[in-house]
């Protein structure tokens, strides 16, 4: 059965991507297209990194910052950047591109959201992007489209995707709030959502995060489907994520904070998920791992 390969990676600089091996795997995955976040880099450079590639590259406000690009083998019909509002600066952390996939059109998210801390303005911007991310989620997901986001979006959903997970509640990645977004954005369209901390949308909340707060929204799931959870089942990760220090990856302490998150109709096309993780720590070439599904047509 035909499909498109779409893989997800955040690179931790494409440069150093580049020096490290990506091409090494890159040339071997047989990906259509290539979802890219952590950049970190001008223009020439993410050229010089994908040569032959159609590339899309949104710049972070901030030089040598953040940074997302949507690199493809075929053309992309059209992308757009602009994520809330226009005095919110997303620069560098959406960018949308639309496909082809059969005839049918396919709209693909690279993604990278804030890794945030907690009570701290660094949180604060965070928020601000779960809002805005989550208002175009429940946009692009309406009327059966197609349409996947993948990335970076430095959240742990559940317990199943840290592995120290208890000694993360507090933590910017695994907080209440935090979660509580994905429980809507991936529970059943239309119904209300009660999280995983017994915080309903629209309820105050004060766990994990020393001030309460409000979540934003109707109270009530997008319907979106986590394609690596709907794949693996009820077990611990598989993680896409460990730090460069310690025996971390050594030991696969890791976080599963890297997605593919697709609507229904999508999901439904959803195969051969899998995380592409190196051999041996001395073959690494990011501190994450690519995210890889087949989606049929």
């Amino acid at each position: 059965m035909p499909h498109l390969r779409i893989a997800s990676v955040n690179v931790n600089g494409i440069r150093a991507a580049v020096r490290n091996g990506m091409h090494g795997w890159l040339d071997d995955a047989g990906v259509d297209i290539l979802t890219v976040q952590e950049v970190r880099a001008q223009d020439e450079h993410v050229a010089a990194a994908f040569p032959g590639w159609s590339i899309l590259h949104d710049v972070a406000s901030a030089k040598g910052r953040a940074g997302v690009a949507v690199v493809s083998r075929e053309p992309a019909l059209a992308s757009r950047t602009a994520l809330g509002a226009d005095d919110f600066d997303s620069a560098g952390r959406w960018l949308e591109a639309d496909f082809d996939l059969g005839g049918v059109p396919l709209t693909v998210v690279s993604a990278y959201v804030h890794s945030g801390e907690a009570d701290t303005p660094k949180q604060v911007e965070k928020w601000k992007f779960l809002d805005a991310m989550e208002r175009r989620m429940s946009q692009l997901g309406a009327d059966g489209a197609l349409a996947l986001v993948t990335g970076d979006l430095n959240v742990g959903h559940r317990p199943l995707d840290i592995l120290n997970w208890k000694g993360n509640v507090k933590k910017s990645g695994f907080l209440a709030r935090e979660r509580a977004y994905f429980d809507r954005f991936l529970g059943a369209a239309g119904e209300p959502v009660i999280g995983q901390e017994g915080i309903g949308r629209g309820m105050v909340g004060q766990l994990s995060d020393t001030r309460p707060y409000v979540l934003e929204g109707d109270g009530k799931g997008l319907g979106w489907v986590d394609v690596g959870r709907a794949a693996h089942g009820e077990v611990d990760g598989p993680y896409t994520w460990w730090t460069m220090r310690g025996q971390a990856f050594d030991n696969d302490s890791g976080w599963r904070i890297d997605y593919h998150l697709a609507t229904p109709a999508l999901a439904a096309r959803a195969t051969n998920y899998r995380v592409a993780r190196a051999a041996t720590y001395a073959e690494r070439w990011s501190d994450h791992s690519p995210v890889i599904v087949d989606y049929t047509y």
